[in-house]
Formats: structure tokens, sequence, C-alpha cells
């Protein structure tokens, strides 16, 4: 199986990706020659790992019957000095809101279950760098 998106240029140094129908908008900031119109390539990198995961997390927790109310995550990417700058650490922090009645152990066993088995967007990532996570309530 196989993924393919189209990417054109929509003007400037903005692109328009077609990702399976949805269309993402991404461009450069002004002190780069872009209009600030769309998200910067490297941080959709950070968002794929969170949704990656996150959708994972979300199915196991309804699996094991878990009253899951409100779900965040904060994604950081550790950047290279050198060039071409890249991504060579990430850290994931879950938050859920204190006053659920989660499983802390089941939390625990969801995110595991993504990050060691399900999201391929870790997997691939992990060639860059390590990924570190955390459990946070809010």
């Amino acid at each position: 199986m196989k993924h393919e998106i189209n990417c054109g240029w929509a003007g400037d140094m903005a692109f328009e990706a077609d990702i399976m129908g949805h269309r993402v908008r991404m461009d450069a900031g002004g002190a780069d020659g872009g209009q600030d119109s769309g998200a910067r390539p490297k941080p959709l990198i950070l968002a794929s790992l969170a949704g990656c995961t996150g959708i994972d997390v979300v199915s196991i927790l309804r699996k094991m019957r878990q009253p899951l109310s409100w779900f965040n995550m904060r994604v950081e990417g550790e950047l290279s000095e050198d060039q071409p700058t890249r991504y060579t650490a990430f850290r994931i922090v879950y938050e859920f809101k204190a006053s659920d009645a989660l499983d802390p152990a089941k939390l625990r066993q969801a995110i595991e279950l993504s990050q060691e088995k399900y999201c391929g967007v870790t997997a691939t990532l992990r060639a860059a760098g390590p990924v570190d996570w955390a459990i946070e309530f809010v």
C-alpha cells in the first residue's frame, strides 16, 4: 500500500497539498519571503505525530470503556543547529482532565500501545531521534 498526495505551488512561497480530499496550505513567514498564509511544513510533522497517536489513544480508551471527556496533546520537536535543520528528538505530553474517572493504568496502557505498536508516525520519526512522552492531569 502507498500514500500519495498532490502539492501545488500557490504563488510566492505558498503551497497547497491535497491529502485524501483535504486541503492543507503551507507558507513561509514574511522574513522568508512568504505571506504567512499557512502552516510551516516542519511543524506539520509534529501535528502528524499528535494526530496519529491521538487517534490511537482515543480508539483504545473507547475499547477499554474509559470515560474520556477532554484530551489534549502538546508536542515539541528539538531542532538541530546545523543545516538542514531537522528534528532530533520529540516529546509528547498527553493531557487529560483530572476530574474524569479515568483509570491511570489504562491511560498508560493505551499510550504505550500507541507508542510501541500502532502509531506509524512515531515509528517513522524514531529514525530521527527519541520520542519521549508523559501524562499530565489538568
